[in-house]
């Protein structure tokens, strides 16, 4: 019996260990129970896929995704917790419980769904019939990426752990648990997860249709796939701009809308809610110029420092610093007390830090205070003194007071052991490492990378720059270099604040995991420590673009902006905006497209991308005139920018594509190709056009195969290779040059993955 939901083969999926199903059987009374219920929870018929052959283990002769891929694809997934079952050798852990988090993950709901009630919860529902071991619960929680939720099946007694049944007297029990209430609690969480999804669908269904009258002069079917040239040119310039970009933030930021009064303190001490603080730059009051590098590097080091105690939440130099700059700040002999104050509520925090820096005879006096954002009452001031080569040791020593002072003074309980020191010894070091950063975000990389480099030589204790250095790197294009040095890193990450090891566990899923899935575990991590973060809900919801999931993606997309719009400022680049608009359009959304274009205008009124798409949405809505305006605008754009004339025709080729004007697309793509007819990109966009939209598939092999020949070593033209060859049914031939593609890639690709799976699966089928 199929599911309830059209496209699922079963409602619910009961994965358990064998050895949990012998004996008294409890596995097969609970599923009878469980079926019983769920007659009188539902109208409809509820179907359940239940194994009863007796294999376990991993064996060579089991052939997964033949047998099990078709019976995953379900609602909800429900895996017997037991002693036995967090086994990473076992059958039902490798080929159940995480090929289900693979498959959940890529399909059109996700992982993770929404209920009536409006929270968010798994669409994986363990039942748990034994207590754990430590070892095996952080086991399982890795990869439930958050925190087991189980409903409990156990039955104690004084020496006593084991499945609880229907005979057992609750009594006695010293859970106080009934089976039958807890069976009615597993059928009452299987129709909530089942009416979250069902309402998803609606609207996605909605959407379609709404797309369909649009569109009606177009194939549907090929509308409904991705403008692959738009993925395939700009798709890991994105990955780069935001998966390189949002890691910029390093450290969670973590924010409260209260103020700092003893009440409030008291409330903030009980809830376990920490104390959220923003550091302003410390301006430069002397007439020594060479101490300019001091207004950030005083605000970096006392940001840092102060991180790493886990009773303050700290907001980040990028935040902070982008926000001034926003507000027409770019000078810091601007910033007054009531500008600090006007920022750091914006970021609603509950203090801020506001200082200077001031000559005391042949020494500098270091000044700050900490100051209500809600009142400006000052709370407190500190000063400092001590030599130029002293800085970082006076910073530290702020750091402390600070800490003392909040802590204890307030919050009155003892400050938590501190972690592992993470500033340089070398103040030299140190300045080439803030001189990099300024470089890195005026996106001069190759400057930065000589500063951070030049940092280590002098340092190289100081694993920070590791990371900002893999991050220039990656924006040059040398993943290689990127590579490495996030490895670095990686290695070193325990050395690392929580938050920040978070983010090293997430660039390190993009260079090295096989699945999206763990890049978006990491993100949905960031997001549960603090959702006032726009670049954390950024990550989120490029990783379900990247999956094809735009209506998972495009909330998570629009919260940035959101966000951004509560600060009263504008996103750092017009990207923010691009890639909700092109999963809108991708979905057929074009009315949210079209506000989000809008919005997207007043920010940035000339910016290229933003014309292109809006060329893109005139010609799907067929207003060629409007059309017609906007690409002559961006003509001349591309013009003045001294684009090449095969590099604006081929842009005018996707352009066409996306619109669904394919005929257009094709010419643009052919005209591209002869004006540069020994270019491997302008061989490889005309292949893959021809090859994917199966318009010439036998031409868009030949082409492809003179791109490789041209450049056998880019992971993009064996990808296009060896798609061409499965579209003209070479299915062996295709998986080799897919899968020496997927060897070369230098970070996971979503739509290389596809390629795999479907030549696989044809490969299968052939058998």
């Amino acid at each position: 019996m199929p599911s309830i939901v059209p496209g699922y083969e079963y409602d619910i999926f009961i994965s358990y260990r064998q050895k949990d199903n012998k004996g008294d059987k409890w596995v097969s009374e609970f599923i009878d129970n469980l079926k019983g219920e769920l007659e009188s929870t539902f109208k409809e018929d509820i179907s359940i896929y239940f194994d009863e052959n007796p294999h376990d283990g991993l064996l060579e002769t089991h052939d997964v995704e033949a047998t099990l891929e078709a019976k995953l694809k379900c609602l909800v997934f429900i895996p017997i917790i037991s002693r036995t079952y967090c086994d990473p050798r076992s059958f039902a852990w490798e080929h159940e419980f995480k090929a289900f988090i693979e498959l959940a993950s890529q399909d059109q709901f996700g992982l993770k769904v929404k209920l009536p009630n409006g929270n968010v919860t798994s669409r994986i529902l363990p039942i748990k019939i034994h207590d754990l071991s430590g070892e095996d619960k952080v086991l399982l929680e890795k990869e439930l990426g958050g925190i087991l939720r189980a409903i409990e099946f156990i039955y104690k007694e004084p020496g006593v752990n084991k499945p609880l049944t229907v005979k057992d007297n609750s009594s006695k029990n010293l859970n106080r648990t009934e089976f039958k209430i807890q069976v009615n609690k597993v059928a009452n969480a299987i129709d909530e997860i089942i009416t979250g999804l069902k309402s998803i669908q609606t609207v996605g269904v909605d959407t379609k249709i709404g797309k369909s009258d649009s569109l009606d002069v177009f194939d549907q079917e090929e509308k409904h796939v991705k403008g692959k040239e738009f993925n395939r040119s700009v798709q890991y310039k994105l990955i780069s701009g935001a998966a390189i970009f949002v890691v910029l933030i390093i450290v969670a930021l973590l924010v409260y809308p209260k103020i700092l009064k003893h009440d409030t303190l008291n409330k903030l001490r009980s809830s376990g809610e920490r104390i959220s603080l923003v550091v302003l730059p410390f301006r430069n009051m002397t007439n020594d110029s060479t101490l300019n590098i001091w207004q950030d590097g005083i605000q970096f080091n006392l940001i840092e420092s102060l991180s790493n105690s886990p009773d303050l939440k700290v907001w980040q130099p990028l935040s902070t610093n982008n926000l001034l700059r926003s507000k027409g700040y770019s000078d810091y002999s601007q910033i007054t007390p009531s500008v600090t104050r006007e920022i750091s509520q914006n970021l609603d925090a509950n203090v801020f830090i506001y200082g200077n820096i001031n000559r005391a005879g042949e020494k500098i006096r270091i000044r700050s205070q900490l100051i209500d954002s809600k009142t400006e009452e000052v709370f407190r001031s500190f000063q400092l003194e001590g030599e130029v080569k002293e800085v970082l040791q006076l910073t530290d020593s702020l750091a402390t007071i600070i800490k003392n002072f909040l802590i204890i003074s307030f919050l009155k309980k003892e400050i938590s052991p501190e972690f592992q020191t993470i500033m340089p010894n070398s103040i030299e070091a140190y300045k080439s490492f803030i001189l990099g950063n300024k470089a890195f975000f005026n996106n001069d990389e190759l400057s930065a990378v000589k500063l951070f480099s030049q940092s280590l030589k002098i340092d190289s204790n100081f694993i920070y720059t590791y990371f900002w250095l893999s991050m220039s790197y990656a924006n040059l294009g040398s993943y290689d270099q990127a590579e490495k040095w996030c490895l670095k890193i990686y290695d070193k990450r325990e050395q690392l604040p929580f938050e920040f090891k978070i983010w090293v566990n997430w660039i390190y899923a993009i260079y090295h995991e096989k699945s999206k899935y763990e890049e978006l575990k990491y993100s949905k991590q960031l997001l549960e420590i603090n959702d006032r973060v726009p670049l954390t809900h950024w990550t989120v919801g490029h990783a379900y673009y990247d999956m094809n999931q735009y209506n998972n993606a495009i909330p998570e997309l629009e919260k940035t902006l959101e966000i951004y719009k509560s600060w009263n400022t504008k996103p750092l680049n017009s990207g923010f905006y691009e890639l909700p608009i092109v999963a809108c359009h991708l979905i057929g959304n074009y009315k949210k497209e079209k506000e989000i274009l809008k919005r997207a205008f007043k920010d940035f009124p000339d910016d290229p991308q933003l014309i292109r798409r809006q060329a893109i949405l005139s010609l799907s809505e067929k207003d060629t005139v409007s059309a017609n305006r906007f690409i002559d605008k961006l003509l001349t754009i591309r013009k003045n920018d001294s684009w090449s004339e095969a590099a604006i025709t081929n842009g005018l080729g996707v352009i066409y594509e996306e619109a669904g004007y394919y005929k257009r697309a094709e010419a643009f793509y052919r005209k591209a190709f002869s004006l540069e007819t020994d270019n491997p990109a302008r061989i490889n966009n005309l292949a893959y056009f021809l090859i994917d939209r199966n318009i010439n598939p036998t031409e868009g092999l030949e082409l492809a195969d003179r791109a490789v020949k041209l450049n056998p070593i880019s992971f993009v033209f064996l990808d296009t290779k060896g798609w061409g060859l499965f579209k003209l049914g070479k299915f062996e031939e295709a998986l080799k040059f897919l899968e020496k593609s997927d060897s070369l890639k230098p970070i996971y690709n979503y739509d290389l993955s596809i390629h795999i799976q479907e030549v696989k699966k044809a490969i299968a089928n052939q058998k």
